[in-house]
């Protein structure tokens, strides 16, 4: 709002519009996963809804809309049904980290624009919480407006959460939006290859915008350390080029490794920070928390262990128990 008092006094418009202004209308039925933060969990929440009906053996597609930062022109409307076209596409690690898990199960997705309420007027508005970062579905814009409207509100990563912490986001939700379906889900972590965490000495690669300016305490990678008895290794004394200015940016960054990677020079320091840690042996094993084959964009000469999310509810009721009700019903029509 400072920005916005120099614009008023210079004799600009300033504008808030709502996002009903710039939705789509869309001739299928719209299931729009949105969040508080980024970070909170929308890759795996919308791949359970994408899942649901394929199971019931129709046909889904998801559509994500993620800040673009190549040629906009180019990339107004994007299709990716294979690995292969993220690469025809040039997409920057955090675009790819977008799409790679939807293609990876098999799903086509679909991009274009930007925006982080639903891109398309949804018929089911879920929003997923952080039940590490309490607090946040109240004080960030635009994760603010998706929590007031939303018709399904999922409490995620519960199982590293402290009672306290989810009781305030239920409370805030029955407090500002009390017609919302109140769902909890855990967010285990699965490892690949957990015989190279256990007891190891680690570095946690993990997904560049959670930790930066989403504020995430922890990511995939680093729980999944803590989970098997590792040793973190705090990368900062080995930190190449552009990094640097990250960590001075981010101050609040952990024991952990932000995969950045917008432009061709941050993926170089990347994968030089990690070799800069091989050098001097102070790792054995590079853990990779990011949503994408991290060793696909860079070349990594060490022994890598990869670690997912998933989504687990917790009793009822359930992402398929609302869309049963909610959407089936509009396709059956």
């Amino acid at each position: 709002m400072e920005l916005a008092a120099i614009a008023l006094a210079n004799g600009a418009d300033f504008r808030l519009i709502s996002p009903y202004e710039t939705m789509i209308k869309s001739t299928r039925p719209v299931v729009a996963v949105c969040a508080t933060r980024t970070g909170c969990g929308k890759s795996q929440t919308t791949r359970a809804v994408v899942k649901f009906f394929k199971d019931k053996g129709l046909r889904v597609v998801s559509i994500r809309h993620p800040m673009p930062y190549g040629d906009l022109v180019k990339q107004r409307v994007q299709r990716f049904a294979t690995i292969a076209d993220l690469t025809l596409h040039k997409c920057t690690i955090e675009e790819a980290e977008e799409y790679e898990p939807h293609v990876a199960m098999g799903s086509v997705i679909f991009s274009g624009g930007n925006n982080d309420s639903s891109f398309y007027k949804p018929d089911l508005l879920i929003v997923v919480a952080d039940a590490l970062r309490p607090g946040h579905e109240l004080n960030h814009y635009p994760g603010d407006v998706n929590f007031l409207t939303a018709n399904v509100i999922i409490i995620n990563k519960i199982n590293g959460a402290t009672t306290g912490q989810i009781e305030e986001i239920i409370a805030n939700a029955r407090r500002l939006n009390p017609k919302a379906t109140i769902i909890k889900a855990k967010s285990p972590v699965t490892v690949d290859k957990p015989e190279l965490i256990r007891g190891q000495r680690v570095l946690a690669v993990e997904d560049g915008p959670s930790c930066t300016h989403g504020d995430l305490p922890i990511g995939a990678g680093t729980a999944a350390a803590k989970q098997l008895m590792a040793q973190l290794v705090d990368p900062r004394p080995y930190l190449a080029g552009s990094l640097r200015e990250t960590f001075v940016r981010y101050p609040n960054i952990g024991p952990l490794l932000p995969a950045m990677g917008y432009d061709p020079e941050q993926v170089a320091d990347l994968q030089q920070t990690i070799q800069n840690m091989l050098d001097v042996k102070v790792i054995d094993t590079v853990v990779i928390g990011t949503p994408i084959d991290l060793g696909r964009i860079i070349k990594i000469s060490a022994p890598c262990a990869r670690v997912t999310y998933s989504l687990e509810e917790v009793g009822h009721p359930t992402i398929a128990d609302i869309l049963d009700e909610k959407i089936m019903p509009l396709i059956q029509a």
